[in-house]
């Protein structure tokens, strides 16, 4: 009987020939039968992908044998088989759109100009230690903190990682700049980016969570300073790391709990719809808007 499984990753390091990689990685996918999408950059890879726990282990001990990816962590989730229609490998000029290709330094270490990575029980540290000090701000869509972020985060207005730079120099968060920062998202790549930009930019004390949310949420589960649901960039959509898991989001019709993010039926529309079970039954709930027009352009990011 077949175990499937899901394991998200990524890598740091110089990729002189991407397209070769990404050639590679295609053959290598496509032997294991695994599906699910990777990015490939000169600064290195970015992935997500499902399949039987066999093939995603010979998946991974082929990756780590490239130079650099040596130290990939993957993290693994349950998969139930069908998480992702296809298998998608690309290149492109970034792992994340943050559209700032060349403000992250990469080495075979990885990125050496970004935050300092804090284990999950370090961060937990760091609040008892400096209380109020410490700053948790979202590094990823503000749809996906409707559900599940740190207890008093900071969740900026943003639909896609296209608009982080222009609401950092928008000014709306210099008096954090001399707070203690910890950036966090689904998987940590994001906030490698991230924060890098916030010190590039005068933040002068940024962190982020080694592992993201995944490792923080496997450790501490629900018992620590996360609340709520995790979104996922596959058919689950959404995570809960403990039958206690909080449920914090509200129905957009009837203000009701709810951590269900459901498709928009509006052609081409990528916008979530947060609905309760009971107003799901109406389609009428999922008409799209003009609400919606910046979700049309939402990018599906891996993170």
């Amino acid at each position: 009987m077949a175990i499937n499984k899901i394991i998200l990753y990524y890598g740091f390091t110089p990729v002189a020939d991407p397209k070769a990689v990404m050639l590679w990685q295609k053959t290598l996918c496509d032997a294991l039968n695994l599906k699910g999408r990777i990015l490939i950059s000169k600064h290195g890879i970015n992935g997500t992908l499902g399949g039987d726990i066999a093939d995603l282990k010979k998946y991974a001990r082929q990756t780590k044998e490239y130079p650099g990816f040596g130290k990939i962590d993957f993290k693994w989730s349950d998969g139930q088989g069908d998480d992702f229609p296809k298998l998608s490998v690309k290149v492109k000029k970034e792992l994340v759109a943050f559209t700032t290709p060349d403000e992250v330094t990469v080495e075979k270490s990885g990125i050496t100009n970004g935050g300092k990575h804090l284990k999950p029980h370090q961060v937990n540290e760091l609040v008892e230690k400096h209380g109020d000090d410490v700053v948790f701000f979202d590094g990823r869509n503000a749809f996906e903190a409707k559900i599940g972020k740190f207890k008093n985060a900071i969740v900026p207005d943003v639909q896609t990682t296209h608009e982080f730079v222009a609401e950092l120099e928008s000014g709306k968060y210099d008096h954090l700049k001399d707070k203690q920062i910890v950036t966090y998202c689904t998987g940590g790549i994001r906030c490698e980016i991230l924060s890098a930009v916030m010190l590039n930019r005068g933040f002068k004390e940024v962190y982020q969570i080694e592992g993201g949310i995944v490792r923080y949420g496997e450790k501490f589960r629900d018992r620590g300073l996360w609340e709520g649901a995790l979104y996922v960039f596959d058919k689950r959509m959404i995570h809960r790391f403990s039958d206690e898991a909080k449920t914090i989001g509200e129905c957009e019709v009837c203000i009701g709990p709810t951590s269900d993010l459901r498709n928009c039926l509006g052609l081409g529309c990528k916008d979530l719809v947060l609905l309760c079970d009971s107003c799901f039954e109406d389609p009428e709930n999922l008409k799209c808007d003009e609400s919606h027009v910046r979700g049309r352009k939402k990018l599906q990011e891996i993170g």
